[in-house]
């Protein structure tokens, strides 16, 4: 449960300097980064997996790699391993990746498996129907007092939203709706659900996961070291969302004319998703759902990343494309003109984070300003920022006055008749 004010049960602040951490706070234009400690501090980062990752909701993956009943999958998940199970009645559900035995995983973390009947223990061979009771305990037949019923898998709050599944671990975070409040109408149309996944890359990048999210929600840095993303987009084009209701934010930016997509020659080989209006055909929308997923909303595909903190400078990234069923199902797709563009500007993006956690580890590095096209940025740390305090994590407003001008809001935008003249129309805006 949350409190009328927002303020976690049991919520201690983090080990963050609570001077530095007001400063975070700031209205836009006034405030600063988050401080050092928030990127570079083992029990600043140990104090996100409780309460961030263990206590709130956090993505564990996308419906696709649980397509069909039985199909298994084990992540990592804050402090915890999660075991992800499609059940035969159709719901997925999260268990502790645990045997109720001697405590043996059930799957290597990362793995995945399809038993359309139970899920087995490989030490004991202790075995669990779908839905997590226990079906089989080797020896314990006829054991005195041994009482099946109380020995089924620990299983964990669990939601399928619009084909990305969100894990509880500790079931305290409250209402999935309130947390993506105002965003299911600029997912919607893309129809994760139904998509299939034909790319994947996992990196490890040497900065806080943080970082990667920060960078993810500008485009400032673009002129300098994506020649490849400018070309297809033009940096200062679109508008961030200025007030999500949950923890998330959200921003768009066009195709440039003669790209149908981003890819390095600007060609698809995808058909556009068939939920979409002229306008979503000629844009890419950026969301960022707190704490660890990042969707890339493309006319053509959905690229996804999901990131799992390892230390307080390293951050395994699992990134995903996923095209219609109907363009990815026949032999002979071929999905690399996304996942080439989109490796590339990872690539550039994992070498600059990099070079900020080394900036960051610096005893004589302070937090800066944000510039005016930073408002992304700003709403991510206050999101964090928040959550350190003991609160609920939400994003500050931005004021309109801060914001660089544009000639409407993305919900303003999506919410009208759409098309492509609407997108050309905003070549000027900045993003921010």
């Amino acid at each position: 449960m949350i409190s009328q004010t927002g303020q976690r049960p049991d919520a201690g602040a983090a080990p963050v300097d609570p001077e530095a951490l007001a400063q975070s706070l700031r209205p836009f234009g006034e405030s600063r980064m988050l401080p050092g400690e928030a990127y570079t501090s083992h029990a600043v980062l140990d104090w996100e997996r409780r309460h961030f990752f263990d206590e709130g909701w956090s993505c564990a993956g996308v419906s696709a790699l649980l397509s069909s009943p039985g199909d298994q999958r084990a992540e990592a998940l804050g402090s915890a391993g999660v075991l992800l199970v499609r059940g035969g009645d159709g719901a997925v559900r999260a268990f502790a990746n645990a045997c109720r035995h001697r405590n043996h995983e059930l799957l290597p973390c990362g793995a995945g498996g399809v038993n359309r009947s139970f899920v087995s223990c490989p030490y004991h061979a202790w075995s669990y129907r779908l839905d997590g009771s226990l079906r089989r305990a080797p020896g314990f037949d006829d054991a005195a007092g041994f009482d099946t019923s109380a020995h089924g898998l620990v299983e964990l709050a669990c939601v399928e939203w619009h084909g990305i599944v969100f894990v509880n671990p500790s079931g305290t975070a409250g209402d999935f709706s309130a947390h993506v409040a105002g965003l299911a109408d600029h997912v919607a149309p893309y129809e994760i659900a139904r998509l299939a996944t034909r790319g994947h890359h996992g990196y490890v990048v040497g900065a806080n996961w943080k970082v990667l999210v920060e960078n993810y929600q500008e485009c400032y840095h673009c002129p300098v070291i994506h020649p490849e993303l400018c070309a297809a987009s033009p940096p200062r084009s679109g508008k961030n969302h200025p007030d999500p209701a949950g923890a998330w934010a959200e921003g768009w930016m066009e195709l440039r004319e003669g790209f149908e997509t981003m890819s390095l020659d600007g060609r698809s080989s995808a058909s556009p998703l068939r939920g979409l209006d002229g306008f979503r055909r000629r844009i890419v929308d950026y969301v960022v759902i707190f704490p660890n997923l990042l969707v890339s909303l493309h006319p053509d595909y959905v690229m996804t990343h999901v990131l799992t903190p390892v230390a307080p400078d390293r951050t395994r990234v699992v990134c995903e494309w996923h095209f219609a069923p109907e363009d990815a199902g026949p032999d002979g797709f071929d999905p690399s003109f996304a996942v080439d563009f989109w490796d590339v500007t990872n690539r550039q993006d994992w070498s600059a984070c990099e070079a900020v956690q080394r900036g960051l580890s610096n005893p004589l590095a302070l937090p800066g300003p944000l510039s005016r096209e930073e408002d992304g940025v700003y709403q991510f740390v206050t999101m964090v920022a928040s959550g350190y305090a003991g609160r609920t994590p939400q994003p500050a407003r931005v004021s309109a006055a801060r914001r660089l001008t544009g000639p409407q809001t993305t919900a303003a935008a999506l919410a009208g008749a759409g098309s492509a003249a609407v997108a050309r129309a905003t070549s000027d805006a900045g993003k921010g």
